[in-house]
């Protein structure tokens, strides 16, 4: 983070330096509720306040944030990250231990008298950032110079990649599955719009590009929303194939029928032929789920389950006696065949 960028947390939340962590929480309840988006529909410039209070708040609710906030100042991010073990223990850019300094600027206040570059007064961080590659000084004074400005690989000053990237679950109906949807979510302290296009599955994955995790560098990665859909009464998927199962009579298997068939929208006339079976798939043509690629449509598959009643009534059990007196086939005959 630059001079020019530092951001005083205390004076976004109100506090003073001293307030404890319920002061500091209380403050932030506050201030989210007044500047929400919700409550400023609209209102840019509350939407970036909020923003602004609930980067403040994830810095001062964090212990060791807050210490290495209160420790390193407008360098608390690098120093504290150097002195939390990128490489060796201890070791910041360049190999430089910061755990042996109480701040940033007896680091830099150190490191320029041993070079002969005098005292703090006589050259700052931000002198030493802008003119280390001029000095002819080279090696890790360039890493460092790197580290302070910001680098532009994705490699830390430890020389390991660390991603950015950060992934979430986004729960969805089938019906914003299905058409699309607009959704606003608390991803940790930050709330993100995302619109999420038709055809979106469980296991699809969507990408928000800006708004992973950042780093010291004031880069940031992005969001991967792993979809997942809720479960529906009657629809299911094998594949990429919108499946259902849809009852029918005995009777209406033996003559065929026609019946309504649910599609996601809307019902639709299905032409049920004489002697299905039990288990048999009809396939809908155009009436399942949308790709998010091609913009079409897939199929509906409509499995056929033959539902025999559990309690007929009196003249039905007549009727399936008689049925089965004059009945001309033995639906068992091949199993007399079977043997190992």
């Amino acid at each position: 983070m630059a001079a020019t960028d530092f951001k005083d947390y205390y004076a976004v939340l109100g506090v003073a330096k001293t307030a404890d962590a319920s002061a500091v929480k209380k403050a932030y309840r506050r201030l989210a509720r007044k500047y929400h988006p919700d409550m400023n529909p609209g209102d840019r410039a509350a939407e970036a306040k909020f923003k602004e209070v609930n980067e403040a708040y994830e810095v001062l609710s964090d212990p060791d944030k807050r210490q290495q906030y209160d420790r390193f100042g407008q360098y608390w991010q690098q120093g504290g990250r150097a002195s939390g073990g990128a490489g060796a223990a201890g070791a910041g850019a360049g190999g430089f231990d910061f755990s042996q300094y109480s701040d940033f600027d007896e680091f830099i206040e150190t490191l320029l008298g041993n070079m002969g570059g005098g005292s703090r007064s006589s050259r700052t961080a931000n002198d030493w950032s802008s003119n280390s590659r001029s000095s002819g000084f080279g090696g890790g004074f360039e890493d460092f110079a790197s580290y302070g400005r910001g680098a532009s690989n994705s490699k830390a000053a430890g020389g390991s990649t660390r991603s950015l990237d950060r992934d979430a679950t986004l729960t969805l109906s089938f019906s914003e599955a299905f058409h699309g949807a607009q959704k606003r979510l608390n991803i940790g302290s930050e709330i993100v719009s995302v619109r999420i296009p038709p055809g979106a599955k469980s296991g699809s994955r969507v990408r928000v590009k800006g708004k992973g995790n950042r780093d010291g560098y004031g880069r940031r990665g992005d969001l991967y929303l792993n979809v997942d859909l809720q479960v529906h009464s009657f629809f299911q998927f094998d594949g990429d194939k919108l499946t259902c199962e849809v009852p029918i009579a005995p009777d209406e298997a033996v003559l065929g029928t026609q019946i309504q068939v649910p599609t996601p929208d809307g019902s639709v006339t299905v032409n049920i032929p004489a002697g299905i079976r039990a288990g048999q798939s009809l396939r809908l043509r155009g009436k399942g789920w949308p790709s998010p690629k091609t913009k079409k449509r897939g199929d509906q598959l409509v499995k056929i389950a033959i539902a025999i009643p559990s309690a007929p009534s009196d003249a039905e059990r007549q009727l399936y006696q008689q049925l089965g007196q004059c009945r001309s086939a033995n639906p068992r005959a091949d199993l007399d065949r079977v043997s190992l």
